[in-house]
């Protein structure tokens, strides 16, 4: 499926990665702060951020099958396109519908990114674990940029420019990954039905578990473009000291990228997953009685370091589970923990923000992962059943 590449032709790839999570990066921080800006409710923000995941997920679904059938370069271009028209729509949104049609743009683009450019990473010649730890860490890079630039635009430009930069990152990526040299994609002469492989991929017990690996590492993700800039605004934060903070997420993810790749080799044992997972629930459950920039900093850095480590071991379990011919459609399966994380955690942090306030919504939301943490133990034994993923 894959032809070698010349090491070379790997920066156009990783450059577009990065520019798309500068992106992503500044719509962490804008889309939250500017529906707060406009007056609206914690649960028109949780829903705003999270109904039209029930549209990723389908989408995310058929980006993996359509990542095996034309390759992840073209998808990836697709992304950044929608990316960048979303952009362009929160430009002129004031109103609930275009907050909505925009940030529809953003969820095509993240259902289709990941799977892309996961199954790239994974085709990469060299190390599986050293080339998803580094592109792991190119878009941790890129989202530490995006959330700092952000911060400042809202300080010193206003929302609308800012979102026109957000374009801009969209566009750079588009044009980026067109120069990428793909690995040579040769599709089935008579591929399966379109679901075929997600039916043979649900029958084993170590793609749920992944699944479940896959909600921990995107905890983090889903706080960071709802809910953890609403907190630390609240918390006496100017936006700019907003963005720096919240970078920090990344630069733990950037160190996670870097190192992990050293020692997360086999994902036979369960000690990685479940200690990342309890560190992730422990800083979102911390957070929240956080008033200092010092604590709030380690907190951020430490769950972006833990999600890091969780979201490489993910990644590995998939791709040891699955050949080059379905790789995408078993990142999209076991990515779904992501789309339901996406979903489920702005709606009920919503939720309780309205009923509760901000910081018994962060109490509760940490008290339900370190319960999702514990239980990845038994979950584990039941998966690799034997000592083999089953």
């Amino acid at each position: 499926m894959t032809a070698t590449l010349p090491r070379r032709a790997f920066t156009p790839f990783f450059a577009s990665a990065f520019a798309w999570n500068f992106g992503l990066g500044m719509s962490h921080i804008l889309i939250p702060l500017y529906a707060d800006h406009l007056g609206y409710s914690g649960v028109a923000i949780g829903s705003l951020v999270s109904l039209p995941v029930l549209a990723q997920i389908t989408i995310n679904l058929l980006g993996g099958v359509w990542t095996d059938r034309v390759g992840g370069k073209r998808l990836a271009m697709y992304s950044a396109a929608a990316l960048a028209a979303g952009s362009v729509v929160f430009a002129f949104a004031s109103t609930i519908a275009l907050l909505f049609v925009g940030q529809l743009c953003f969820t095509v683009s993240r259902a289709v990114f990941w799977p892309a450019t996961w199954a790239l990473g994974s085709q990469l010649p060299g190390d599986r674990s050293t080339q998803l730890g580094r592109l792991n860490s190119i878009t941790s890079a890129g989202q530490i940029l995006g959330t700092v630039v952000a911060g400042l635009a809202i300080a010193d430009l206003g929302f609308r420019p800012g979102f026109w930069l957000l374009a801009m990152g969209g566009g750079l990526s588009l044009a980026l990954m067109s120069l990428f040299a793909a690995p040579v994609h040769r599709q089935p002469a008579a591929p399966p039905s379109i679901f075929a492989a997600y039916r043979m991929l649900a029958r084993r017990r170590s793609i749920w578990y992944g699944l479940m690996c896959a909600y921990v590492s995107a905890l983090p993700f889903s706080l960071s473009f709802s809910f953890y800039p609403i907190l630390l605004v609240s918390h006496g934060l100017s936006s700019d000291e907003t963005g720096w903070m919240m970078a920090l997420r990344a630069v733990g993810a950037v160190c996670a990228g870097v190192t992990a790749a050293r020692f997360v080799r086999s994902v036979a044992g369960w000690s990685i997953p479940v200690a990342t997972a309890l560190v992730v629930a422990a800083s979102v459950l911390l957070i929240a009685a956080s008033r200092e920039p010092l604590p709030i900093s380690a907190l951020l850095f430490l769950v972006g370091l833990a999600s890091g480590v969780m979201t490489l071991y993910f990644q590995l379990l998939i791709s040891d589970l699955s050949s080059a011919e379905t790789r995408g459609s078993a990142l999209a399966l076991g990515g779904l923990g992501w789309g339901l994380s996406h979903l489920t955690t702005p709606l009920i942090m919503g939720a309780l923000k309205d009923a509760f306030g901000i910081e018994a919504a962060f109490y509760s939301m940490g008290t339900i992962a370190v319960t999702w943490a514990l239980a990845l133990a038994p979950m584990h034994a039941w998966a690799f059943r034997g000592g083999k993923p089953r």
